[in-house]
């Protein structure tokens, strides 16, 4: 308001407009320790509770005499519109769906770009490493065999591949730290154990360790997922690659003690979205409730024969 009428948000100066529309952006991902910019290009930021280093959210401020803007999460897909008045007229929103499509495509094409460096790299190391030794300090803690892993500087070497071709690496230390290579594709890749061919059993898991465990005590084919939101697009993939010639199983994490049990969540969501069966660690009336996966049980059942 100002001398008692409505007047252009502009005109009280572009701070203003800009602590405006950071309200309106806390009022979407919560408290934002920055202010944003109203030049009229796309920004990126970190959204409070994404990935530490994440920049999935967005957001495009013009301040001109109709101050408006939008913002939304690039990993989410929500788009939220803003005027300083109330409402974005239709031009303003043609012009902010403008900006959005060409920021859209600019982000797809630097996301190409980076997971090609990374598929490169990934050929690169792998190339160049070994066998991975099975005295391997993770592999002892895991208690499965190397399989098909390969060694880089101390490091244990997991391929991921993509229709068949190698696209990153997941590299776990001697500790178990896993890191992927940095800008890597990672959806609907996965790791493979065993040959996968029509008329067997094929399970997708989500860890390499949990996938060795149930390839050395099953003899099926394993595809490795690598995470639990990870589970479903491998097992779409897997399914549209094979079909019926495959009875797909999705071997799930039990998250026992994690509110909401994420592991068994998302193997369930797998399970439906891709016609497949199923299956969690059977736990014996004895077991610690924080075991959650296939790998902590078998470990646990040697200890406990043992």
């Amino acid at each position: 308001m100002k001398n008692g009428a409505n007047a252009p948000m502009a005109s009280l100066g572009l701070e203003k407009v800009e602590m405006a529309f950071l309200g309106a952006l806390q009022g979407v991902f919560g408290r934002l320790d920055w202010l944003p910019l109203a030049d009229g290009t796309i920004h990126r930021f970190h959204v409070p509770g994404d990935r530490t280093g994440s920049v999935n959210g967005w957001y495009v401020l013009f301040a001109n005499n109709a101050p408006a803007g939008a913002f939304g999460s690039w990993k989410t897909g929500e788009a939220h519109h803003w005027s300083g008045f109330g409402k974005v007229s239709s031009d303003g929103v043609n012009q902010i769906r403008e900006r959005i499509e060409q920021a859209r495509r600019q982000r797809e094409a630097e996301q190409h770009q980076r997971q090609q460096q990374a598929a490169e790299l990934s050929h690169r190391w792998w190339k160049s490493a070994r066998g991975a030794v099975p005295s391997h300090p993770y592999l002892q803690a895991k208690q499965v065999r190397s399989h098909s892993l390969r060694q880089r500087h101390g490091e244990l070497l997991v391929p991921l591949y993509l229709n068949g071709v190698l696209a990153n690496l997941q590299r776990i230390g001697a500790n178990g730290s896993k890191r992927f290579l940095r800008g890597g594709r990672i959806t609907s890749c996965y790791c493979p154990l065993g040959s996968i061919s029509p008329g067997r059993r094929l399970y997708v898991c989500e860890g390499w360790a949990t996938g060795a465990s149930i390839h050395e005590s099953t003899g099926s084919p394993v595809a490795c997922a690598m995470n639990a939101g990870n589970l479903k697009p491998v097992a779409q993939a897997l399914r549209s690659k094979y079909g019926d010639l495959v009875e797909l199983v999705i071997a799930g994490d039990d998250d026992r003690q994690t509110p909401g049990n994420p592991g068994r969540t998302a193997a369930v969501a797998a399970a439906l979205a891709a016609g497949a069966l199923v299956t969690f660690p059977d736990w014996p009336d004895d077991a610690p409730p924080s075991l959650s996966d296939f790998n902590d049980l078998a470990r646990w059942r040697i200890a406990h024969v043992c």
